[in-house]
């Protein structure tokens, strides 16, 4: 069976791009952090950092005590997709790029003549040097690892096999007998809490997984998730099927300046304002909106919880994409939060538009006050398309029309043209 994906993962990419738009920093130990506190998490490590011991998730208070000449940057997003960007079009002039997998990983497929080891082992070279020439401009702090291998989720494996700026190729003759050497939590999608589901039905190695049947695995993973795996472990091709969007929602760490009840509900809004207009963009329409306040627990150093400390399910009767709808059920429900809420630490708020149903399909009243104020929603993002985000919005986000500004998500691209 021939190789038939080419997978690239970009090596500590924000920090990588840090130290690209800023050559002071190539070779010293830096974090990128969402902001300044110590009471945050690294969500990016440079290699020297990481030589300490820091990893993304790593608590910054923890990163200086590790390493103690880290460098703490404050993460600029939107250079990080715009960069994002200029990759793809640099290994587009060697290879197709056919799916974007999150902001630092992107697969190719490998067709024809492409699928022989030594010609898919030159085409990864020659997407290596695209990125160092057309986006490094010649600099090394830009690096990727390339896995090649007969399908996608092998091909992701490989990348981590050797870091940085590796190239690992997993032929068909290999399988399944290489991936003895690694552990289950080097697959993707095996986290902790499924290994120890698996450790608990006798699933201990990876030796272990390669030698259950499919019947074992799917009951081992407990879902048809069980059988993908038996066949990607043996090289087989077998994607898994799609799934429509489900919810749309940001959250936002609260600064330690805005960490009142006054501010915190001008970004709810604020957050609110961005997922509806992702709503309209994405053609849904949502009945339900979920709101939650994250608070500090009272512990040493002041540390989070985990817990939201007030939420709530918010049923607006009819789907809709009217922003002004939302934002006055969110006004009547924050009187109750303002009252639980009173002499709490607030830390992070979050809202999330669920039950989303496609606006093609949809059968909308004719006769309701709320469809001119929809109309309202659209000219609002015509508007902010036109004349720059921000022009036109809610005057109860006035005092944060600046905060929450664009974040990455897991495996979520954020798309810089959108009107909020």
């Amino acid at each position: 069976m021939p190789l038939r994906s080419l997978f690239l993962d970009l090596n500590a990419y924000f920090a990588s791009c840090e130290q690209l738009m800023h050559p002071e920093l190539r070779g010293r130990p830096i974090a990128v952090v969402p902001m300044l506190a110590d009471t945050t998490c690294c969500i990016a490590v440079s290699y020297p950092a990481k030589k300490f011991g820091v990893k993304t998730g790593t608590r910054v208070s923890d990163a200086r005590r590790m390493c103690p000449g880290l460098i703490l940057i404050t993460g600029r997003h939107e250079d990080y997709i715009r960069i994002h960007h200029e990759i793809i079009a640099a290994v587009d002039t060697v290879i197709p790029v056919h799916k974007v997998c999150s902001i630092d990983e992107m697969e190719c497929r490998l067709l024809g003549r492409e699928r022989e080891p030594d010609r898919a082992m030159e085409i990864a070279h020659r997407v290596k040097l695209a990125i160092r020439r057309r986006v490094a401009r010649g600099a090394d702090c830009l690096t990727c690892s390339i896995g090649l291998a007969p399908n996608r989720v092998l091909a992701k494996v490989a990348t981590d096999m050797r870091k940085p700026d590796g190239l690992v190729c997993i032929r068909q003759e290999e399988l399944p007998h290489r991936l003895t050497e690694l552990v289950l939590q080097d697959m993707p999608g095996i986290g902790p809490r499924m290994e120890i589901r698996l450790n608990d039905r006798g699933i201990r190695t990876m030796a272990d997984l390669i030698d259950r049947t499919v019947p074992e695995l799917v009951q081992a993973f407990g879902s048809i998730e069980g059988e993908y795996w038996w066949h990607w472990l043996r090289g087989n091709e077998l994607e898994r099927r799609e799934s429509r969007t489900k919810s749309i929602g940001h959250q936002h760490v609260l600064p330690p300046a805005q960490r009142n009840l006054h501010d915190a509900r001008a970004i709810l809004i604020r957050l609110l304002h961005k997922a509806v207009a992702r709503l309209r963009q994405n053609g849904y329409l949502s009945p339900t909106l979920c709101v939650f306040v994250r608070c500090m627990n009272e512990g040493p150093g002041g540390r989070w919880g985990g817990k939201s400390s007030w939420e709530r399910k918010l049923s607006l009767g009819v789907p809709t994409d009217d922003t002004l709808e939302f934002v006055d059920a969110l006004a009547k429900a924050w009187r109750e939060a303002e009252a639980a809420l009173s002499a709490a630490r607030l830390l992070m708020v979050g809202v999330t538009l669920v039950d989303l149903v496609p606006v093609i399909g949809t059968t909308l009243p004719l006769f309701t006050p709320a469809r001119p104020r929809q109309r309202l929603g659209a000219v609002m993002d015509k508007v902010n398309s036109m004349f720059g985000k921000g022009t036109l919005y809610p005057a109860s986000m006035h005092s944060a029309k600046d905060s929450a500004p664009v974040r990455i998500a897991f495996h979520c691209i954020p798309d810089l043209d959108l009107p909020a």
